[in-house]
Formats: C-alpha cells, sequence, structure tokens
C-alpha cells in the first residue's frame, strides 16, 4: 500500500489492521468492508464500494462509496438504508466489543 500511496499520490490516511483488531471492533463481515465517518468521527455509512461483484458484469465504479462521501462532504446525512459489502469473510470473524483506545494503538498510515 505504501508504494500505491506514493505512485498514485493518496491524500488519505489508510489502516494496515495486521492483527484485524479493527476489523473486529467494527464487526467487519467480509472484506472490503467500507466505513466513513463525518467531520465529528460519527459513522456516517457502512456499506458496499458499489453494485459490482466478480462476474457480475457491472463496471466497478465506486458510485455507493462516492455518494456517500459527497453528501457527507455537502454536510448532508446519508440514507439510513445502505447496501452491504460483499466479499471475502474477513478471517476469525467474531463479534465482540473492543474499547476505542485499542484502535488507536492501530497503524494508521497516510
Amino acid at each position: 500500500m505504501k508504494q500505491q500511496a506514493e505512485t498514485f499520490g493518496f491524500v488519505f490516511n489508510y489502516l494496515y489492521d495486521e492483527t484485524q483488531s479493527a476489523a473486529h471492533a467494527y464487526d467487519a463481515a467480509c472484506t472490503p468492508d467500507f466505513y466513513l465517518f463525518d467531520a465529528d468521527f460519527k459513522l456516517a455509512y457502512r456499506g458496499q464500494f458499489d453494485a459490482s461483484r466478480p462476474g457480475n458484469g457491472v463496471p466497478v465504479t465506486g458510485k455507493d462509496l462516492r455518494a456517500a462521501i459527497d453528501t457527507v462532504l455537502a454536510g448532508g446525512k446519508v440514507p439510513e438504508e445502505q447496501s452491504p459489502s460483499i466479499g471475502a469473510i474477513s478471517s476469525g470473524r467474531r463479534s465482540q466489543n473492543v474499547p476505542t483506545q485499542s484502535l488507536r494503538s492501530q497503524k494508521f498510515i497516510g
């Protein structure tokens, strides 16, 4: 990811979750599972990137996530009905409440 970030000039932070503790804390069901937070760090969107799936012929556009981002940046509220991500199941998936403090120890890169 570091190489891609440098090559493509990413200007956003991303999380390298080697132990998957952040995935477990947010109850991520699969990869990728997209989370978008507003300026107050409240979860605004959790859902799919777009309607594309391997083999379904739908082009990868990022439409759903982009619409959520645009809405949040404009100060609006993302509709509560959101399509879930579908992908590889997170290994060792379990539902548990992990204190927010433990997420602060994760490696944010950007």
